[in-house]
């Protein structure tokens, strides 16, 4: 099992043991870290369990189902087929995580492309940037959404309703970049794609079961009853269908313990920073909360997620903003969510995106996709952040 150990998961590990050895030494004292753990936990069960549930939902064939119709219904239009995949990557980063679009949809997308001849390149970067830009709408979209919802103290109607103009404000700048850089005819390099010919399912009654399933999600996401526990319930679910049709894919794989490693080491480590120095650094840096400091905030944000990721600079930030100031809060959530598109490290999405495009031997030019995301971060980050304001 070390042998498979990749360098990311050795960071993860040396994180965890880390933030264990700051509670050892007293640095870190027991009663906060407990208060930490419990703070997270219903997150750790919801990430598990959503995880999970995407995977099953891939091996069964659901999210190649629907690629596939897409381009079949883009007819071999590029602009037509365009809005069907923007589309689809914004609903699933929204109802299923970021992390489902830019893991388990990319791959299916450069299968599509292999097959059809549609340039692999727009087609994972509309999953790659969507799977953060369009991560603002519901709790379950991103798990800085969830940190946040436990502060603000909202229901997830009332959270959707504060944010759906951001959202669809960062939606729609982000398909006018993805076209101008990625999508338009002197990029793409073609006037028209092949459309595919539908494959047939490999088993009807896991596909059949994992779009229930899927449905049960979302209504379950819509009646606002707790995410962790319907995360859980489907996961189940699936894991019972795969257990009736196809055993051998429920493997120890499908545990997503470097994502939970990662993220008991942050909550123990960015608290200890926090006490000896970081937050008061942190609150140099943003400065005040109210009116045009949201813009500060935002800045921080999204400058600190591209330095040294998202998640770490979510947890650095909110450290130092009031409980009740949900404004600053919503502004950091757009700056480490629609702003965490620079670096190839910014969120670990992305990261394990690049992994993928690596794996199918698609190229990423690293100049084209610093300036391109740059450009996008300088327009969406201050846009939406405008129509937090506009709408408060």
């Amino acid at each position: 099992m070390l042998r498979r150990l990749t360098l990311l998961d050795w960071i993860r590990l040396a994180l965890l043991g880390l933030g264990l050895l700051f509670v050892a030494t007293g640095l870190l004292p027991l009663r906060e870290a407990e208060s930490q753990m419990e703070r997270i936990a219903p997150i750790l069960l919801f990430l598990a369990a959503v995880v999970v549930l995407a995977d099953l939902v891939k091996e069964a064939g659901l999210f190649d189902v629907i690629a596939t119709r897409l381009a079949m219904l883009g007819g071999g239009g590029y602009a037509v087929l365009f809005l069907l995949c923007t589309a689809f990557a914004s609903l699933v980063t929204i109802f299923l995580n970021l992390d489902t679009t830019a893991v388990l949809l990319t791959p299916v997308m450069l299968a599509l492309a292999a097959r059809t001849g549609i340039a692999a390149l727009p087609l994972a970067m509309t999953t790659l940037w969507l799977s953060n830009t369009a991560s603002l709408l519901l709790p379950v979209s991103n798990l800085t959404n969830l940190l946040v919802l436990g502060r603000v103290e909202m229901s997830t109607r009332e959270f959707a309703g504060r944010l759906w103009i951001p959202q669809l404000v960062a939606i729609a700048i982000t398909m006018i970049f993805l076209w101008v850089f990625f999508w338009r005819r002197g990029r793409r390099g073609a006037d028209r794609y092949t459309p595919p010919i539908p494959e047939p399912v490999a088993d009807r009654a896991l596909f059949a079961i994992a779009a229930g399933v899927c449905a049960l999600f979302v209504a379950a996401i819509l009646l606002e009853l707790p995410i962790q526990f319907a995360a859980l319930a489907g996961a189940a679910l699936m894991i019972a269908a795969f257990a009736w049709r196809d055993r051998a894919k429920l493997t120890f794989a499908l545990f997503p313990w470097q994502l939970l490693v990662f993220v008991v080491g942050l909550f123990l480590v960015v608290p200890t920073l926090s006490r000896h120095g970081l937050a008061s650094v942190m609150g140099t840096l943003i400065g005040t909360h109210t009116g045009d400091g949201a813009y500060g905030v935002v800045a921080v944000g999204a400058v600190l997620s591209n330095l040294i990721n998202n998640l770490p600079a979510y947890t650095a930030v909110e450290q130092v903003i009031p409980v009740g100031d949900r404004e600053a809060l919503f502004a950091l959530l757009i700056g480490t969510n629609v702003g965490a598109v620079i670096t190839p490290w910014a969120s670990l999405a992305t990261l394990l995106w690049f992994e993928w495009c690596r794996r199918r031997g698609v190229r990423v030019p690293i100049r084209t996709f610093l300036l391109a995301g740059t450009a996008l971060v300088v327009v969406a980050v201050p846009a939406t952040v405008a129509a937090l304001l506009l709408t408060a």
